[in-house]
């Protein structure tokens, strides 16, 4: 297709969804052109001047492949079409992944992401750059980048020993099920735990990073050597960075985490694995410090990430692959009770054989959900990055 005539149907989509604003509202486009090269892990923001900002690793694989780097794109408030891609973040000779965008409450932003070292995730760097002028084109101006080093104590070994004894795990029926294997795994994570080198790296971001009434930032965090949760935290607006306790459970990873009006914090994990092949769920009742042991929902979930947000109004909307196999369904699903039950599931994506996963959704300052994720409309299909658009109002319709 001519590229000008794209522009112009862009545009008459655009205006036609201004014209009916009234109406639900949903619109759809890819970042860039489907193309050969792997592109994975999202991450959408919405910048002070309403513009958006998605960030995503590109190249020739994952955890093995040198050649892997952060790439970025804007799209300008009130403009149709995304800019063209540009770079946000090259280790020479590494594989950077996984990037996570936020803006502090002093309008800068930050860019988490890891560089995997060994070619495993378990000795991933977690790092990060700040910018203060970043609503021009291309890529921010980067003024500062250096590693987050944590340091889980000695209570990561005492929550770790506590988490898996606890009658709430057991109750799962995991550990009676598997038996010895499920004990035995447990042992060696205990004492690997009791090695200092081992607590402090690996530690990697996937979803969005939330900002407390108090000002404190929470950056949820997962490990590929331990399978736990923790959250990075800061109290000084990304300044300085310390470890939490860990979320316990059974093969977690990737927390998303949305905060109830009582100020309890909710984290909903994919499972690595498949032995109850359900999103795993944890609280915090202290800004994040400690985490309940995480225990299996009623929400499918096949071994993928997922996220969750709050709206304006209170409304949690899920995106997640809604099957217990497969990656070829994305839905949505919104909860009128803070996660109590959940309802009114719709598909963004369902074509078998496809992968349409690693959601990240935001609502913006004008009250529409914008999600952006991984695109492989069929198998040994080409890839992209899709940014879908939409209110709340088309969520509520039936597919």
């Amino acid at each position: 297709m001519n590229k000008n005539i794209y522009k112009l149907i862009c545009l008459l989509v655009f205006i036609s969804l201004k014209v009916n604003a009234s109406e639900p509202v949903f619109k759809e486009h890819l970042i860039f052109p489907l193309q050969d090269k792997h592109v994975h892990s999202s991450c959408i923001i919405e910048l002070p001047n309403g513009g958006l900002l998605c960030s995503w690793f590109q190249g020739s694989g994952e955890r093995k492949s040198p050649d892997v780097l952060i790439q970025g794109a804007r799209l300008k408030k009130g403009e149709p079409i995304w800019s063209s891609s540009f770079l946000m973040a090259d280790t020479p000779k590494y594989p950077d992944l996984n990037p996570v965008l936020f803006v502090n409450k002093k309008d800068e932003l930050y860019m988490f992401w890891i560089v995997t070292l060994a070619e495993r995730w378990e000795y991933s760097l977690l790092r990060y750059r700040r910018a203060k002028d970043f609503t021009s084109d291309g890529p921010p101006k980067w003024t500062w980048q250096d590693d987050i080093l944590l340091k889980p104590g000695d209570r990561f070994v005492k929550q770790l020993k506590k988490g898996y004894s606890s009658s709430s795990l057991k109750n799962t029926g995991i550990n009676r099920d598997f038996g010895f294997l499920v004990q035995d795994a447990q042992s060696q994570l205990v004492e690997s735990a009791k090695d200092l080198r081992k607590r402090q790296i690996g530690w990697m971001p996937r979803t969005h990073a939330l900002t407390l009434p108090s000002g404190r930032i929470i950056l949820p965090l997962y490990s590929d050597g331990f399978y736990v949760g923790l959250m990075a935290i800061s109290d000084d607006h990304g300044a300085t960075w310390r470890a939490s306790s860990p979320i316990v459970g059974i093969g977690l990873n990737q927390p998303s985490v949305v905060r109830k009006r009582d100020g309890t914090l909710v984290a909903f994990m994919r499972e690595e694995g498949d032995l109850t092949e359900r999103v795993l769920i944890s609280e915090s009742k202290d800004d994040g410090e400690t985490w309940s042991v995480a225990i299996a929902s009623d929400i499918p979930n096949p071994n993928t990430s997922l996220e969750v947000i709050a709206l304006d109004d209170g409304v949690w909307v899920m995106v997640y692959n809604d099957i217990t196999e497969g990656r070829d369904s994305l839905a949505l699903a919104i909860s009128k009770n803070e996660g109590g039950s959940w309802e009114q599931t719709r598909n963004l994506e369902k074509i078998s054989g496809g992968k349409f996963h690693y959601p990240s959704i935001i609502q913006t300052k004008n009250g529409l959900i914008h999600i952006t994720y991984t695109y492989q409309p069929g198998i040994n299909a080409k890839k992209t990055i899709k940014h879908v658009q939409f209110s709340q109002e088309w969520v509520m319709q039936s597919d």
